[in-house]
């Protein structure tokens, strides 16, 4: 049997610390609709802790590294834009 990747295995970069699911979410769709997949990593399970309190509800948005540097760009434009 094997094991799933981790994190060094896929190469992974941080590009995004959304503070909720929505904001996870809304980034993840936007990411994808480019050909950029990601993965999401949290502190607190948002079904139990479904807001964010001093960076407790903060989800972490990984892309692969060769994918990060356009994915930091488009992540900064949508910023802009709101």
């Amino acid at each position: 049997m094997t094991k799933p990747p981790d994190e060094e295995d896929l190469d992974l970069v941080e590009v995004h610390k959304a503070f909720g699911p929505a904001e996870a979410e809304v980034i993840k769709t936007m990411l994808e609709s480019y050909g950029i997949p990601c993965i999401f990593r949290g502190k607190v399970l948002q079904s139990v802790l479904p807001f964010s309190a001093d960076g407790m509800g903060e989800i972490k948005v990984f892309v692969q590294k060769k994918d990060a540097d356009k994915a930091k760009e488009l992540v900064q434009q949508s910023e802009k834009s709101e």
